[in-house]
C-alpha cells in the first residue's frame, strides 16, 4: 500500500479510483462500511481502491491547544487500511488555504484535478467547504458535472443502535472500557511509540519497564492494563502495563505508558513497539510507601496474566 502526501503528485496508477472519504480516525466498524462501499464501486468499475483523509486532523487545525485526542498515528492507519485491500492512501494537506475554497473548488480542484476520482464514498455526516456548507447532496450534484459518482453510507450501529464514532470509542477509552473500544475497533485499541530511556525504577523492583510517551493519543483511563507487545519480532509478548502520572514518587506533567514485558530479556531503548491494550485492570493510586508498591505490582502481574489467559 502507498501512503501519498499532500506535497506529493499523485502517480498514474493511483489515479481514476474509487476512493472514501473521511478522517477516519480509528479505521473504525463505521469507517470500515465507507470503505466497504468504495471496494464495491472499485470492482464495478475496474477501478483501484483508495482512501483519502485530511492531515493534519481538522480537529487539531481548528483547536491547536485540544487535549491530545488522537486513535492511531499515521502508521497504524495505513495499516489498519492495507489490511481492508486499500491499494493507496491519500492525504488531502487541512491548512488555511483549503479551508477557503468553497464546496465546489474542493470537489472541483482537490477531487476531480488532483486526485481524478471516479467514485466517491462517504458518512452521512460528511461536510465540506467553508463553514461546513457542502452536504452528500451537494458532493453528488458536483460530482456528476465532474464526472465522478458518489455514494452516502449509513451509519454503523453498535448492539445498543448507538452510531458507532471515533468520539463514542474515545469516551470508551477514557472511562476504562477497553472491550467496547475493541469491539468498535475490530481489534484492540494500540498505542506505538519509540522506547524512550526511564529513571529505572521498576528494573530496582524487579519489573523493567518499556517507557512510550503517549503524544497525542487520547489519554485513556489512568491505571494498569493487561497489555500484549509487539516489538517487531513478530510475536505479541504479554504484558502489564501501567499508563499514569506516578503519583508514588514524582508526579509527572504527562501520563506515561510503562510495559512490563514477561519472561522477556532485551533492551527496547530506541526500539519502535506497539502496545495492545486488552484489559483495564485497576485505577492508579498514590501509594504509602515503596514495599506496598511493589507488592500491589505483583499483583498486578498475576492479574495481567490471567486476564490474558483468558482472552486468549
Amino acid at each position: 500500500m502507498q501512503r501519498h502526501g499532500p506535497e506529493i503528485s499523485i502517480p498514474l496508477n493511483a489515479r481514476g479510483a474509487a476512493i472514501a472519504l473521511g478522517n477516519f480516525d480509528g479505521v473504525h466498524k463505521g469507517h470500515q462500511g465507507v470503505i466497504e462501499s468504495a471496494r464495491a464501486a472499485a470492482q464495478l468499475m475496474g477501478a483501484p481502491l483508495a482512501a483519502a483523509v485530511f492531515e493534519p486532523h481538522p480537529r487539531r487545525f481548528f483547536r491547536p491547544d485540544a487535549a491530545p485526542f488522537r486513535l492511531q498515528s499515521s502508521a497504524q492507519q495505513t495499516r489498519a487500511m492495507a489490511v481492508l485491500g486499500v491499494a493507496h492512501l491519500f492525504e488531502i494537506g487541512f491548512d488555511h488555504a483549503l479551508t477557503q475554497l468553497s464546496d465546489r473548488a474542493f470537489a472541483e480542484h482537490v477531487l476531480s484535478a488532483r486526485l481524478g476520482v471516479k467514485h466517491v464514498s462517504v458518512g452521512a455526516d460528511f461536510r465540506f467547504g467553508p463553514g461546513r456548507i457542502g452536504d452528500v447532496a451537494a458532493l453528488a450534484h458536483y460530482g456528476s458535472e465532474l464526472g465522478f459518482s458518489v455514494e452516502e453510507v449509513a451509519p454503523v450501529l453498535d448492539r445498543s443502535g448507538t452510531r458507532i464514532s471515533s468520539s463514542a470509542i474515545r469516551e470508551a477509552l477514557e472511562r476504562g472500557d477497553v472491550a467496547a473500544a475493541r469491539e468498535r475497533l475490530t481489534r484492540p485499541w494500540a498505542i506505538a511509540g519509540v522506547v524512550e530511556r526511564g529513571v529505572a525504577r521498576g528494573k530496582d523492583f524487579g519489573f523493567p519497564t518499556a517507557n512510550v510517551a503517549l503524544g497525542d493519543y487520547i489519554r485513556p483511563r489512568l491505571g494498569v492494563y493487561a497489555v500484549r507487545v509487539d516489538v517487531g519480532d513478530g510475536a505479541l509478548h504479554p504484558a502489564v502495563a501501567s499508563i499514569g502520572v506516578n503519583p508514588t514518587f514524582v508526579t509527572l506533567q504527562e501520563p506515561l505508558l510503562e510495559a512490563h514485558l514477561f519472561d522477556f530479556s532485551g533492551d527496547l531503548l530506541g526500539w519502535m513497539i506497539e502496545v495492545q491494550i486488552v484489559e483495564f485492570l485497576r485505577d492508579e493510586v498514590k501509594f504509602a510507601s515503596v514495599e506496598a508498591l511493589k507488592a500491589q505490582m505483583k499483583q498486578d502481574a498475576i492479574a495481567a496474566r490471567a486476564a490474558l489467559a483468558k482472552a486468549g
